[in-house]
């Protein structure tokens, strides 16, 4: 159970369209937006950041899931860990790559392009400082600079949702616990205080 509770969606009407927005994309709405809904700056700022990132366009929307695992992998955020390989499934990416995704550098199922982009990703992931200018250098071999804004913007956003998610103990939904329990578990994927 969550440290905070999450405001009941019927108590928030007015951010409706955006919940079916979501729900549309995800196939339900994450328990941590109706929690950062208590404050409608805070989730108004949020949803806005959060779906321009989302939307840029600029990358693979498999790949920025991806990106966003690793990401999460690094941090140890479970919570974010199984959306994201559920919405990379989603996106079309095979379930043993997702399963495979933190072998990135060695396996056969990711292409130099991928590796470029999960190791700035592993890397930031774990501390920002740790990326260095051999990165970026990896990165422009297979990515416009505006490619290169969408995967470090996709680092910053589950950056931000780890801390959110692990610090709050948000609740994991059925859907994403479902996939994670059956695909990540391999890695040592586990709700722990999510569940």
């Amino acid at each position: 159970m969550g440290r905070i509770e999450p405001l009941p969606r019927e108590d928030l009407p007015q951010y409706e369209p955006i919940f079916q927005l979501v729900e549309e994309a995800m196939g339900f709405v994450p328990s941590s937006m109706p929690t950062m809904a208590k404050v409608p700056a805070l989730f108004e700022a949020f949803a806005s950041f959060a779906g321009t990132i989302s939307n840029m366009g600029l990358i693979d929307r498999g790949l920025a899931q991806m990106i966003a695992n690793v990401t999460s992998h690094s941090a140890g955020c479970r919570y974010c860990q199984a959306h994201t390989g559920a919405h990379a499934a989603a996106a079309g990416v095979d379930a043993e790559k997702i399963a495979k995704v933190w072998e990135f550098e060695s396996s056969d199922l990711f292409d130099d392009a991928e590796r470029a982009a999960l190791r700035v990703a592993r890397d930031a992931g774990l501390a920002p400082n740790l990326v260095t200018d051999s990165h970026f250098e990896d990165l422009a071999e297979h990515y416009s600079e505006e490619q290169i804004i969408q995967i470090v913007a996709t680092i910053g956003l589950f950056g931000y949702l780890n801390r959110w998610n692990d610090t709050m103990a948000t609740t994991l939904e059925e859907e994403p616990t479902y996939f994670a329990s059956r695909h990540l578990s391999a890695a040592g994927w586990e709700a722990g205080k999510h569940a």
